[in-house]
């Protein structure tokens, strides 16, 4: 059993099986919650940082010349198979809309593998009514299929909890410049637009600040979004498939607070080198 969970408490990150974590969290605690669980590719999922240091001798030539070591860091992966992935997840989106208070939004993302099929699940969880959004977050990375169109997209199904009281500030979402801004005035052009239901957002880079070297890793800036429209600051957020911890870091950083979930201690190891200090830490 659990320390309790408590509103006034502060910020925490459970290593567990994230089934039996929240099925100990109280009715409506959480404003946000937001899901990446495994695409069920039928592959282990890997990534290896990798980083570079300047060498002498070293046994790479770069830039001007100068010689580097390739140095490989920690290898960081998950099974993303399972047998039967929708018992695997539907008693999990019961939790989520359990846990949802009544101003309350679900995220769930998922690849095209199981998009659809999550989609009728959630209406029959939710109600149809309760649909709020597909989000196509388009990225310019990835598959190099040549025998059919290269898929470069995920998909994120919004859903509320109740279609009358939901919590949505999209004035409060950092906009995009307008990709045609000789058509509108110097004013909006240089307020930006206010995002569509398509994201186009580039991955995290293996070289970027960001990367983490964790599989899967999702940008802050799709957090960010999220976060910024569907919650506001000292709201609750939940992901309990935290991964790296993105949906904690960008929580933290918007003076949300917020629980996180994952079983793989890898994970909560990159958790504790990337989330504040006054996190609590439990299990791991």
């Amino acid at each position: 059993m659990l320390e309790p969970w408590s509103p006034d408490g502060q910020s925490r990150v459970i290593l567990g099986d994230n089934l039996e974590v929240v099925r100990e969290l109280p009715d409506a605690s959480f404003r946000l919650i937001y899901l990446d669980p495994p695409f069920n590719t039928g592959r282990t999922q890997s990534r290896q940082s990798i980083t570079t240091t300047r060498n002498p001798n070293g046994g790479r030539t770069g830039f001007k010349g100068l010689q580097y070591d390739t140095v490989k860091g920690t290898l960081y992966g998950y099974d993303d198979r399972f047998a039967d992935y929708w018992e695997f997840l539907e008693p999990r989106l019961a939790e989520a809309w359990r846990l949802l208070d009544e101003k309350g939004t679900l995220y769930l993302h998922l690849d095209f593998r199981e998009a659809h099929y999550a989609k009728v699940a959630l209406d029959a969880l939710f109600g149809r009514e309760c649909f709020l959004n597909e989000i196509i977050w388009a990225y310019d990375y990835g598959a190099r299929a040549t025998r059919k169109w290269p898929a470069k997209h995920d998909t994120i199904l919004v859903y509320v909890k109740n279609p009358t009281l939901y919590y949505f500030d999209n004035e409060s979402v950092d906009r995009e410049p307008y990709m045609a801004p000789g058509l509108v005035t110097a004013e909006k052009a240089a307020r930006g637009k206010l995002p569509t239901d398509v994201w186009w957002h580039t991955i995290v880079s293996p070289m970027g600040r960001e990367k983490t070297g964790y599989a899967t890793q999702k940008p802050e800036g799709i957090l960010r979004r999220i976060v910024q429209a569907s919650s506001a600051p000292g709201d609750w957020v939940l992901d309990f498939f935290a991964g790296s911890g993105t949906t904690g870091a960008v929580a933290s950083a918007l003076e949300r607070r917020f629980v996180l979930v994952d079983a793989n201690p890898d994970a909560i190891a990159i958790m504790r080198g990337r989330l504040p200090a006054q996190t609590q830490f439990i299990g791991g």
